[in-house]
């Protein structure tokens, strides 16, 4: 199951400029593959939009609860207390178009 997370911070918390957020991301960037091996989720991708402040994760997980489990970790919250974030269940084009064609 595909889950697609959406995060955006202020240009005020932006780890480039503000100390205190840039040890936060960097720890949480150090944790995140073994918190996601812990709950069996696996990343399929990152991309950040630096002059937006943007940062798009893509994750497989086996199921809601899986990926629920993983973001309640005290270092994830953390970070998610520094953005505002979304988190979708999504399919690829290929699965959606199978569900249309059914």
């Amino acid at each position: 199951m595909l889950f697609l997370q959406i995060s955006t911070h202020t240009a005020e918390s932006c780890p480039i400029h503000n100390e205190k957020t840039q040890k936060i991301f960097a720890d949480v960037y150090n944790k995140m593959g073994p918190l996601a091996k812990k709950h069996g989720v696996k990343t399929v991708g990152s991309w950040v939009s630096m002059p937006e402040h943007l940062v798009i994760m893509v994750y497989d997980a086996p199921n809601a609860e899986a990926m629920t489990k993983m973001m309640m970790e005290p270092d994830l919250m953390t970070w998610i207390a520094h953005n505002s974030s979304t988190m979708r269940p999504v399919m690829t084009l290929d699965e959606a178009m199978k569900q249309v064609l059914k």
